[in-house]
């Protein structure tokens, strides 16, 4: 290993702290700026994407907060620790400070060493206050170890940043596939197209179209009815939602990180992603009697009742878990009819009626009766068995990546103490043969 300095953040590079333009001025928003805030910063390392985003008249108004790519992030006010780095010129706001780092210093390297500074960055922030603040001065005083050789920075950012990179590209990978089955269910059951597909010709006995393979389209009648809901597939039927399942609010427990019974699954475990983590999710004490009443089994769905209502997820493993009192549960009596029903909650038709009756000044909130209340268009058992035989290939597909990256992240967990600590052998050479042949 070569030689190991303790630099002052601030001595590497220029630190900035970001502002937000005028936000009764629209104006300043909706532009080609991406504008990063905390929420963005969600274990991705490289920040392409944004909620929100500025117009150059709002970059103008903040120019001195400019950061350029390969500039490293880090969340310093009341959540604190969360890191990225920008790929594209970027402002964030008052809540990160950001490091526009000097030459002989890799943003990636620095951007895996930031993630081990939680501790110090709490230590540094200002005393007396409700929640953390680290102040501009307090961050550029923290104190880093760093290779005085950029090639051994780069050397073990490669090392990690490949692990991160399987784990970007699963992540990927598994929103297309969350798009696909959308995009699959409103085909079917919302824009009806097999159905019209039928009617028009363009859809035959024996053929097979994009989405439709020759062998479903028996199971698919050739005309639209009318209904209350508009016109529907002949044969069709529409249902309360609260008709098809069973409801059960969930369990009042305190979370722990301590591995002391079953999982509690939050709403926070469901609503920052469309899958669960489950190596995120803490766990509960809870009597034996309770565990069983409460505890989840494959194809329950649970849906948000607080925070974020609607929001669902859907059970896929066996597991020791149980969920929480801002969720309800619903269970079905099949697994077909259970996949149906969470195509549907993900549906934009579930996201309108949501929006149309949750209520609450300071967040939204539903009870059980409201969110079971909606209306839909139920097809016959064989279309439901049909879609629900379409769709498992890509359930199971989201979930070996889940397994994956996990894995990942447990082996990069491991080698990055050991790696920032300098206890980790490297061979730089050829490290560097390696990237040549490989980048």
């Amino acid at each position: 290993m070569g030689e190991w300095r303790t630099y002052k953040i601030g001595s590497i590079g220029r630190v900035v702290t970001g502002k937000t333009p005028r936000t009764a001025d629209s104006s300043n928003f909706s532009g080609p700026y991406p504008f990063i805030t905390i929420p963005d910063l969600n274990g991705r390392v490289y920040i392409d994407t944004t909620e929100r985003t500025l117009s150059k008249k709002g970059a103008e108004s903040i120019k001195s907060c400019l950061l350029p790519p390969g500039s490293i992030m880090m969340s310093c006010i009341a959540t604190v620790g969360k890191c990225g780095i920008t790929t594209k010129p970027s402002f964030t706001n008052q809540q990160i400070n950001s490091l526009i780092p000097n030459n002989e210093f890799d943003p990636r390297f620095l951007y895996y060493v930031f993630t081990q500074i939680g501790n110090q960055i709490e230590s540094a922030g200002s005393g007396g206050s409700v929640y953390t603040n680290v102040s501009k001065k307090r961050f550029s005083d923290i104190e880093i170890n760093i290779p005085v050789d950029i090639r051994e920075q780069r050397a073990i950012a490669h090392i990690l940043g490949t692990l991160d990179d399987k784990i970007e590209l699963n992540r990927r990978m598994n929103e297309t596939l969350e798009q696909m089955a959308r995009a699959i269910f409103k085909s079917w059951f919302v824009d009806f197209d097999p159905v019209r597909a039928k009617m028009s010709g363009r859809w035959k006995k024996g053929e097979s179209l994009p989405g439709l393979p020759a062998h479903l389209w028996d199971l698919f009648p050739d005309r639209l009815v009318p209904s209350e809901l508009g016109e529907i597939p002949e044969g069709w039927e529409i249902k309360k939602l609260s008709t098809l399942c069973t409801v059960q609010y969930g369990y009042t427990a305190n979370a722990v990180q301590k591995p002391i019974g079953p999982k509690l699954l939050r709403v926070t475990d469901i609503n920052k992603q469309n899958w669960i983590d489950w190596n995120s999710v803490p766990y509960c004490s809870i009597s034996d009697l309770e565990k069983e009443k409460y505890s989840l089994k494959i194809g329950d769905i649970v849906v948000a009742r607080m925070a974020d209502p609607g929001k669902s997820a859907i059970i896929e493993e066996e597991l020791h878990a149980v969920f929480a009192s801002y969720l309800v549960r619903l269970k079905t009596d099949s697994l077909s009819m259970a996949y149906y029903l969470y195509g549907f909650l993900k549906s934009d038709l579930y996201k309108r009626y949501i929006t149309e009756t949750s209520t609450g000044s300071v967040q939204p909130s539903m009870n059980a009766k409201v969110i079971v209340a909606a209306d839909l268009i139920v097809p016959p058992v064989p279309i439901r068995e049909a879609y629900f035989d379409f769709i498992l290939p890509i359930r199971h597909r989201i979930n070996k990546n889940l397994k994956e990256s996990h894995t990942l992240f447990s082996i990069r967990d491991t080698a990055l103490p050991k790696l920032l600590g300098g206890r980790m052998p490297l061979n730089i050479d050829q490290e560097i043969l390696w990237r040549q042949n490989h980048e």
